[in-house]
């Protein structure tokens, strides 16, 4: 069955700034490539993303379409640069807005949610990663998102330094394996809820 993957990337920086956080992205969108999941990737930055926790935040906001692309994809991937030890606040704006997900119900009471994997990408030259994907796990969960097992990758560079992650002469092994975990997981648990949904429970 054909997968398609959705990353979003919180980076600060507007297109056509470099991001460390869309190149960690990137690499798990190649490595889901490996199991023919198709994949494509959104700089949330770049779109008037309004405040607020409804599904449509009224004339202009770009929600609304970005929306249209995570239903549509059977993984999404949320990619956050730190910054004073927390998830972006970009990050914070779509966690804000998938709460709407929370009255998103098929005909059997399922969220519409149900069936998506979700994983998440850390980057940044300070400590914060274990921190910050517990607090998005828990999040994209609430929201009816399934979390595989080893569903984040980070690299954090050595505290008080400034390289980046975009700037190192190649990937570490051990960033990389994990990117390669991340994807093998993702891919075999977005499957398995593909052709085997979650049993509806009649809950509202």
């Amino acid at each position: 069955m054909a997968l398609t993957a959705l990353a979003l990337n919180c980076t600060l920086s507007p297109a056509p700034a470099e991001s460390s956080t869309e190149l960690l992205a990137q690499q798990v969108l190649d490595a889901l490539a490996e199991y023919d999941v198709t994949g494509s990737m959104v700089r949330v930055v770049d779109h008037d993303v309004r405040p607020g926790v409804a599904l449509d935040m009224g004339e202009g906001d770009a929600w609304p379409g970005i929306r249209e692309q995570i239903m549509a994809a059977d993984i999404f991937v949320l990619a956050t640069p730190t910054w004073l030890g927390q998830h972006s606040s970009v990050c914070q704006r779509v966690l804000e807005r998938l709460d709407a997900e929370l009255s998103e119900k098929d005909e059997q009471r399922r969220l519409r949610t149900y069936g998506k994997v979700a994983v998440v990408v850390v980057v940044g030259n300070e400590d914060g990663a274990h921190h910050i994907s517990a607090i998005c796990f828990q999040a994209l969960n609430d929201v009816g998102f399934s979390i595989p097992a080893s569903g984040v990758t980070y690299w954090n560079g050595e505290a008080m330094h400034g390289t980046d992650y975009k700037d190192l002469p190649q990937t570490p092994e051990t960033v990389a394996s994990t990117t390669r975990t991340v994807a093998a997981n993702a891919a075999h648990l977005a499957g398995l809820l593909a052709e085997n949904l979650y049993p509806a429970t009649g809950q509202d």
